[in-house]
C-alpha cells in the first residue's frame, strides 16, 4: 500500500548549516515541488478522462509556496485560495492521497480530511474541532481556515484570523486559553491571485488590516492574468505592488512592510519570506509580498486552454521560467545535485504520484462498489423474470467504475416498475435503499451545524426572574444590562462595529461599556461590513466569542457574500470540521426611509442557511436569545426590533442569565377563530389589531416563532391551525418573501394544509422599499387596518352572514 505520504518542508537558515546540511533540504525542496507538479498534471488527465468532475491546480506557484511553507510554524493560520496545493503538501496540511481523495469527491473524512468530498479539489481546511464539537489544541497544529472558491472571499476571514492574535498578545485576561495562542504569536498568512485584488474585499481588507496593524501576511501570486483577461485591464499600473505603496509604514505613520520578489528566484523567496514572516510575528505588523512573473503551465482549470488568450512570446516566455525549471537550473548550476541525480529523483516522483492517485481511485470505488454488488443481487431477485428490471441489474453490472448515484437510481427504478407487485424480496430491497438513503443522508447532507457539545439546543434553559422590586426601562437599557453581565461573565467576548465604541452603538445598546471593559474588547470600526463580518468570523475560529455588529438590517448586504459563501457553509463545507460561533448583530423592520426600514428576510432566508435566524419581537426576548447564544458554538444572525428600543419592558432580576430557547415558537394570545403567525414589529401591530377584532366576535390566536432558522421545532403553528382552521401570515418582506417562506413549513413541513377551512393568507409590505415619513410607511407596510380588514374579510368569506363585506 502506498504511504498518505506527508510533504514537509523546514526552515532554511544557510548560518547553521553545513553545505551538506544545505543540500538535503534544498533537494527535498525540490523533490515536494515536483511531486506537487506531477499531482497537478495526472489530476487534469484524472478530469479530461472524466474520473472527476472539474479540476483547478497550484502549478506555476510551486517554488514561492515552498518558501512560504518554511516560515509557517504550528499555531499558524492560513486563508487562501485553490492555488496553494504545494503549500499545502510542504507544511502537511494535506497529503497527496487526500488530494486525489477530494479530485474524486471521496465522501469519507478519513480519505479527504478538508471537506469529506464536499469541496472542489484543492480548497484546504485543517480540523479544529473534535468529532463532539469540542476544540483541539490549535497552537500544536498548523492551521488552515476552509477554503472557498470566491477568489477574493478569503480576505475578510483573514483580517479576523490575525487581529486573534493581536487580541491574544494585548488583553491578558485571555491568557488561559492555552489551547488557542501563545502570546499571539501566530500569523495569519493569505494568499490570492494578483487579478482578484481588484475586487472590493480586498482592498478593505488591506485597509483594514493596515488600520488594526495585526500579524497578517499577505502573499499575491502574479501571472498577469485573471483567466484570460490581462493584467492592464485589471490593475492600475499593472502592478498592485506599485499602487499599495502609500500603505508602506515609515518613521511618521504605521502601516505595512511591502516585498517584492519573482516566483522563479529560490533563493531571493526564502530569504524574503523569512524576512517578512519575522517582522510580522514579532512586531505585529502586516506584511505585503508581491510574487511576480508566476507562470501557470495548464491555464486556469480544466474548463479551458490558456494557448487560446496567450501569444506565443508569453507561452515561450513561461516555458523558459518555469519555476520548477528554473529552481533546477539553479540547483545544477550550484552543485547541489547532478542531472543524473535529478533523473531518478524525478522519475522516483512521477512513481509516487501515479500509484497514490490509482490507490486514492481505487479506495473510491471500493465502498461504492460494495453497495453495487448488494444492489444488483437484491434487484435480479425482484426481477423474477422481468425482462425490464432484469435489464437495470445488467446494466449497473457492465458498468465497471459506477458511482454511487448510479447504484441508487437503479435501486429507485427497480422498486418504481415492481410497486404492483409486493413481495419480501421487494421489501428486502426496500429495507436496504432505505437504510442506504440514511447513510447517503450523513455523507452528502449532514452537518449544517456542528451539532456538538455546545449546540444551543443544549443550553440548560432559565426562566426570566421578576420581583416586586423590577424596574421597567427602555429596551436599550435592558439589552446594556445584558451586554454588561455577559461581558463580565465571560472574558472571550468581543464586539465591534461601527460607532459600538465610544458612543456605545446608535441606540445604546452598548453605551457605557468600553469606558467599563477596554477597547481591545468593545471596539469601533470604519464603514467596512465585509470585513466587520470576516473579523467575527476569524476571531470564533480561534475560540474568541465575537459580537460583530452591522449597523442595520440594510447593510447586510454589503456583507452578504462573505455571511453566505463563508460563515453559513463553514460547517457543512467541512463535515464539522470547523466552527465559528460569531453573532451578527442588527437592527431592522419598521423606521423611516429607503435604507432604515428593511425587512428582507427572503434573501436572508435564502442564503443563510448555516445560521440561527433570531427575530425577536422585544429587547427582552433578544437578550434571552444573546444569553442562549453566548453560551453555545453555533453562528447566528439577530434582528433587533429598531422601533423597540426606547418601548418600556420589565428589567429581569437575572438579565444575563436567562434563556430563550430557538426554534420555540411561543403563543402570544390564545384564540379560535383565526391564527396569526408573525413576528419582529408586526407583532405590536397585530396584538393592536386583536384589540378591535374582538369588538366584531372575533378570536384571534397569534404565534410568534420567535426565530425563523430552525422554525418552530414543535409545530405550534400547526396545533393552533387544528384548532382556528384559518391562517394569516404577517410580516414586512416583499409578497411571496419571509411569509411564503413561513407558509411552505406550516403547510408542507408540519401539514398544516390538512387544517385548513378556508384559502391561507398573507400580509406583506408592498413589492418596493418603503418610502420616507409615516404616511410612507403606512402605505407601504402593513398596518392595524390592514389586519384587522384581512381578518374580516377571511371571516366574511367563511360566514358572510355573521360578518356583512365592509367594502
Amino acid at each position: 500500500m502506498t504511504p498518505n505520504v506527508k510533504l514537509t518542508t523546514n526552515p532554511i537558515d544557510a548560518s547553521e548549516l553545513s553545505f551538506d546540511d544545505f543540500k538535503t533540504i534544498v533537494i527535498n525542496d525540490y523533490k515536494i515541488a515536483f511531486e506537487s507538479r506531477q499531482a497537478s498534471l495526472l489530476g487534469r488527465k484524472e478530469v479530461l478522462t472524466g474520473k472527476a468532475k472539474f479540476g483547478i491546480f497550484g502549478d506555476g506557484k510551486e517554488v514561492p509556496q515552498i518558501a512560504m511553507a518554511k516560515a509557517f510554524k504550528n499555531g499558524d493560520w492560513r486563508s487562501g485560495y485553490y492555488r496553494d496545493q504545494t503549500f499545502a503538501f510542504a507544511t502537511g496540511i494535506c497529503t497527496l492521497k487526500e488530494f486525489f481523495a477530494q479530485l474524486y469527491a471521496n465522501p469519507s473524512i478519513t480519505a479527504d480530511p478538508a471537506s469529506g468530498g464536499r469541496q472542489m479539489n484543492c480548497h484546504f481546511a485543517s480540523r479544529s474541532i473534535n468529532e463532539d464539537g469540542s476544540w483541539k489544541d490549535l497552537t500544536e497544529i498548523k492551521n488552515c481556515s476552509s477554503d472557498i472558491a470566491p477568489t477574493g472571499g478569503q480576505m475578510a476571514r483573514l483580517v479576523g484570523l490575525a487581529y486573534a492574535s493581536k487580541l491574544y498578545r494585548q488583553n491578558p485576561e485571555l491568557s488561559y486559553l492555552k489551547n488557542f495562542s501563545v502570546n499571539g504569536n501566530e500569523v495569519a498568512f493569505g494568499t490570492i491571485g494578483n487579478a482578484s485584488t481588484s475586487e472590493g474585499v480586498f482592498f478593505e481588507a488591506i485597509n483594514a488590516a493596515g488600520v488594526l496593524q495585526i500579524p497578517m501576511a499577505m502573499s499575491i501570486w502574479d501571472d498577469g492574468y485573471g483567466i484570460s483577461v490581462p493584467a492592464k485591464f485589471q490593475t492600475t499600473k499593472e502592478d498592485i505592488s506599485e499602487i499599495l505603496k502609500g500603505f508602506q509604514r515609515d518613521e511618521n505613520a504605521a502601516g505595512y512592510e511591502i516585498y517584492k520578489v519573482r516566483g522563479w528566484d529560490y533563493p531571493a523567496l526564502c530569504e524574503i519570506y523569512q524576512k517578512a514572516i519575522d517582522v510580522c510575528r514579532e512586531e505585529h505588523v502586516p506584511v505585503l509580498i508581491h510574487v511576480t512573473e508566476v507562470t501557470q503551465p495548464q491555464g486556469h482549470s480544466t474548463s479551458g486552454s490558456h494557448e487560446r488568450y496567450k501569444d506565443k512570446d508569453r507561452l515561450d516566455w513561461e516555458k523558459e521560467y518555469d519555476c520548477i525549471l528554473q529552481m533546477r537550473k539553479w540547483m545544477l548550476e550550484s552543485a547541489i545535485i547532478t542531472e543524473e541525480e535529478l533523473i531518478l529523483l524525478e522519475a522516483a516522483a512521477k512513481k509516487l504520484v501515479k500509484d497514490t492517485q490509482i490507490e486514492a481511485w481505487n479506495e473510491f470505488l471500493a465502498s461504492i462498489k460494495v453497495e453495487k454488488d448488494e444492489a444488483i443481487a437484491l434487484i435480479n431477485s425482484v426481477a423474477k423474470g422481468n425482462s425490464t428490471i432484469s435489464k437495470i441489474a445488467s446494466q449497473l453490472s457492465g458498468t465497471p467504475d459506477a458511482l454511487r448515484k448510479e447504484v441508487i437510481s437503479a435501486a429507485r427504478k427497480a422498486l418504481r416498475l415492481s410497486a404492483a407487485e409486493p413481495s419480501a424480496v421487494r421489501d428486502e430491497l426496500l429495507k436496504w435503499y432505505a437504510e442506504q438513503s440514511e447513510l447517503n443522508q450523513e455523507r452528502y447532507n449532514s452537518k449544517l451545524f456542528t451539532d456538538g457539545i455546545d449546540s444551543p439546543f443544549l443550553v440548560n434553559r432559565v426562566g426570566a426572574v421578576y420581583t416586586d422590586e423590577s424596574k421597567m426601562v427602555d429596551g436599550r437599557e435592558l439589552l446594556n444590562a445584558c451586554f454588561d453581565a455577559n461581558f463580565s461573565r465571560d472574558e472571550r467576548l468581543v464586539a465591534f462595529g461601527e460607532d459600538l465604541g465610544a458612543i456605545g452603538d446608535v441606540n445604546q445598546g452598548f453605551a457605557g461599556l468600553q469606558a467599563k471593559y477596554g477597547e481591545l474588547r468593545i471596539t469601533d470600526t470604519g464603514i467596512r461590513e465585509m470585513t466587520i463580518v470576516g473579523q467575527g468570523i476569524g476571531l470564533a475560529l480561534r475560540g474568541l466569542k465575537p459580537i460583530a455588529e452591522i449597523q442595520y438590517l440594510d447593510y447586510l448586504l454589503y456583507a452578504l457574500n462573505i455571511l453566505s459563501d463563508d460563515l453559513a457553509s463553514l460547517s457543512y463545507r467541512t463535515k464539522a470540521g470547523q466552527k465559528a460561533p460569531v453573532i451578527i448583530r442588527t437592527r431592522g423592520h419598521r423606521l423611516e426611509g429607503v435604507w432604515h426600514s428593511g425587512s428582507p428576510m427572503a434573501m436572508i432566508l435564502g442564503s443563510l442557511r448555516g445560521l440561527h435566524i433570531c427575530v425577536p419581537r422585544n429587547m427582552t426576548q433578544a437578550a434571552g436569545m444573546y444569553n442562549t447564544l453566548f453560551r453555545s458554538d453555533e453562528p447566528a444572525l439577530v434582528i433587533e426590533c429598531l422601533n423597540g428600543y426606547r418601548l418600556k419592558e420589565k428589567l429581569p432580576d437575572n438579565v444575563g442569565e436567562y434563556t430563550v430557547a430557538l426554534g420555540e415558537a411561543e403563543v402570544i394570545k390564545e384564540g379560535t377563530d383565526v391564527t396569526i403567525v408573525s413576528y419582529g414589529s408586526t407583532l405590536r401591530v397585530v396584538q393592536e389589531a386583536a384589540e378591535e377584532l374582538a369588538q366584531f366576535g372575533i378570536s384571534v390566536e397569534i404565534i410568534d416563532p420567535q426565530t425563523l432558522l430552525p422554525f418552530d421545532k414543535h409545530q405550534i403553528c400547526a396545533a393552533s391551525l387544528s384548532k382556528t382552521n384559518k391562517l394569516l401570515v404577517v410580516d414586512e418582506d416583499v409578497p411571496g418573501g419571509g411569509a411564503g417562506f413561513i407558509l411552505q413549513q406550516i403547510l408542507e413541513e408540519q401539514n398544516g394544509y390538512y387544517h385548513l377551512d378556508g384559502q391561507p393568507r398573507t400580509l406583506t409590505a408592498k413589492a418596493h422599499r418603503p418610502p420616507y415619513g409615516s404616511d410612507g410607511d403606512y402605505f407601504s407596510k402593513p398596518s392595524v387596518d390592514d389586519v384587522v380588514e384581512l381578518v374580516y374579510q377571511m371571516m366574511h368569506d367563511h360566514n358572510s352572514t355573521k360578518f356583512p363585506s365592509i367594502f
